[in-house]
């Protein structure tokens, strides 16, 4: 696959999941995920979310912008790594805002505790599985009678 191909690939794996686990670095430094509807995928693979100032991932991401967001669907799933900023601006918050939103922030865009985190996607591995569930059963089953590795699909890495 081009490179162009696999970002195509990737971008339509999170548009087609939606909700994806967004991780963090806590106060601690351990790995803390979450998960958050992605609102607009870039064609460089750059993501939007809605989220409130005073939530942990908020806290996090001013402190270490470090961020991963793995997302699946059936037999397909992505994950990418990059930083990840908290925007406050509200003329985009009203070009992104949507009815889905109102459903956590019922006060409309308005609200000051709405924000939105654009994380700038660096890299991402994505793996699917063409056939569905039963060719990967299938496969499985092959691979423990022919006591040979289970292959049942393409991975692939890319720079975004």
């Amino acid at each position: 696959m081009t490179d162009a191909q696999s970002i195509s690939k990737v971008t339509e794996i999170i548009n087609d999941a939606k909700i994806g686990m967004v991780t963090t670095i806590n106060e601690e430094g351990a790995l803390v995920s979450r998960p958050l509807a992605v609102q607009e995928v870039m064609d460089d693979g750059d993501m939007w979310f809605f989220t409130g100032l005073g939530t942990s991932q908020v806290a996090h991401v001013r402190a270490d912008p470090r961020v991963n967001v793995a997302f699946g669907k059936n037999t397909e799933w992505v994950s990418v790594a990059g930083t990840a900023e908290v925007v406050t601006d509200r003329a985009k918050i009203h070009d992104m805002w949507n009815q889905v939103v109102e459903a956590w922030f019922p006060d409309g865009p308005d609200t000051p505790e709405v924000c939105l985190l654009r994380v700038e996607s660096e890299s991402a591995e994505y793996w699917t599985s063409p056939g569905g569930t039963a060719a990967t059963v299938l496969q499985w089953v092959k691979s423990k009678v022919t006591n040979s590795r289970m292959s049942v699909g393409e991975n692939g890495t890319v720079e975004l």
